[in-house]
C-alpha cells in the first residue's frame, strides 16, 4: 500500500493522473487498493485483461499493446459499457480499427522515444499527422502514449533523469503541434524523478510490487519489494553450497540481471510469520522448468532443511506474478488474481 500511495502522492504533486498498469498483478481486488487513493482509470495488457477489470468496477481503460484487428468484437463489446483506449501506429491499423470496431473508442498514438519495440519514430510527422486527423465519429484521438523501456538498462540514476527528459521534450513537442495528451509509463523514470510535470497520466505499474532489478537499477530500496515467492526447500547439496527449491521457470520465468559476472533469477530470504525478512541469504543462479539452484553459504544452510521454505525476492514481478494462480498476503488471506483462458 505505501507503493501506492508514494506513486498517487507524486502524480498529484506533478499536476498529472495516475492509470497504473495492472499488468504487475493481475487482480480486482489489488486494484481495489488504488481506489482508495482516488484512482479510477486503469491500464491493461491485453483485451482479456481490459475485460476482466470491467467486470470488476473499472470503466476508464486503456489497453497498452497495439492494436490487434482479430480481437476487434471483444473491444468493441468491452467499450459498450466502458470507457475503452487502444493503441495504433499505422494507418493500416486505424484504418482497419475504424472499419472493424463498432463501438466508440478512444485511441493513443504509439511513440517510440527510444527502446525499439514498437512505436513510431517521433520524426516521421507525416505520419503521426495522418493518424491524428483519421479520427471518426466513434474511432477518436486522444493523444500520444510512450513507454521508455530502456530506463531498464540504466545503471546510474543520472540516466534515468536524462532519458525521462529527452522522452518529456519528444511527447511535449507532439502535444504541442497536434494536441491530446501525454500518457507515459516506466516504473523506473516514475520512481526515480521526483518532479513528473508535464506528463498528464502516469502509466508506471510495476511500483505495486517492484523486484530485485528495480532494486539494481535503484528504483527503489529492497523494502520496497512488496512479492515474495514462497518456494519449498527440496534438496540440499553442502558439498558445493547449493539449495534446491521447487520454484523455477514456471514459477520465476527465465528473466535475470547479470551481476559481476553471474546471473541472478531472484534473491533468497527468510520468511517470517508475517511476511518476509530484508537480508538476502543466498542467490538463485540457476533455474529449469521446476527446479531453482539457490547459491548460499554453509551457515545459512545448516539452518535449513527438507520440506523448509524459503523466500524468493523476483527477478522481474511481472512475469513471476502472471506465472501464479494467486496470492496470499502477509496475514494469510487468499487474493484472487485472472485466470487465463
Amino acid at each position: 500500500m505505501e507503493n501506492i500511495l508514494r506513486m498517487a502522492e507524486k502524480a498529484k504533486a506533478s499536476n498529472a493522473y495516475l492509470r497504473p498498469h495492472f499488468k504487475t498483478h493481475h487482480s480486482a481486488e489489488i486494484g481495489d487498493w488504488f481506489r482508495q487513493y482516488g484512482v479510477s482509470k486503469c491500464t491493461a495488457s491485453s483485451v482479456e485483461m481490459a475485460q476482466y477489470f470491467a467486470e470488476a468496477g473499472w470503466n476508464d481503460i486503456t489497453i497498452a499493446f497495439p492494436y490487434n484487428p482479430l480481437e476487434s468484437d471483444e473491444i468493441s463489446k468491452i467499450a459498450e459499457t466502458a470507457s475503452l483506449n487502444i493503441l495504433i501506429e499505422s494507418e493500416e491499423s486505424l484504418k482497419m480499427a475504424n472499419s472493424l470496431i463498432s463501438s466508440p473508442v478512444g485511441y493513443f498514438i504509439k511513440i517510440d522515444l527510444g527502446t525499439h519495440r514498437t512505436g513510431i519514430d517521433p520524426a516521421n510527422t507525416q505520419l503521426i499527422e495522418n493518424l491524428v486527423s483519421g479520427t471518426t465519429n466513434h474511432v477518436s484521438f486522444k493523444g500520444f502514449i510512450g513507454h521508455a523501456g530502456h530506463t531498464y538498462s540504466s545503471s546510474a540514476e543520472s540516466e534515468v533523469q536524462k532519458i525521462f527528459q529527452e522522452s518529456l521534450e519528444i511527447l511535449q513537442n507532439l502535444k504541442k503541434k497536434f494536441g491530446g495528451i501525454i500518457s507515459y509509463g516506466d516504473s523506473p523514470s516514475c520512481s526515480m524523478v521526483d518532479d513528473l510535470t508535464g506528463v498528464d497520466e502516469i502509466r508506471a505499474g510495476n511500483f505495486v510490487f517492484y523486484d530485485w532489478m528495480q532494486v539494481g537499477i535503484g528504483s527503489c530500496r529492497i523494502e520496497d519489494i512488496g512479492v515474495c515467492l514462497a518456494s519449498p526447500v527440496v534438496a540440499i547439496h553442502t558439498e558445493r553450497n547449493e539449495v534446491v527449491i521447487f520454484g523455477g521457470a514456471v514459477h520465476l520465468s527465465k528473466e535475470s540481471v547479470d551481476e559481476n559476472e553471474r546471473k541472478s533469477f531472484g534473491k533468497a530470504v527468510r520468511l517470517k510469520e508475517h511476511g518476509w525478512e530484508h537480508e538476502v541469504i543466498g542467490n538463485v543462479k540457476k533455474i529449469s522448468q521446476e527446479h531453482g539452484i539457490i547459491e548460499m553459504n554453509s551457515n545459512e544452510i545448516s539452518k535449513l532443511k527438507i520440506g523448509d521454505l524459503v523466500g524468493i525476492l523476483p527477478t522481474h514481478s511481472c512475469l513471476a506474478a502472471d506465472l501464479q494462480g494467486h496470492y496470499y498476503s502477509t496475514e494469510g488471506e487468499k487474493i484472487k488474481k485472472i485466470i487465463k483462458n
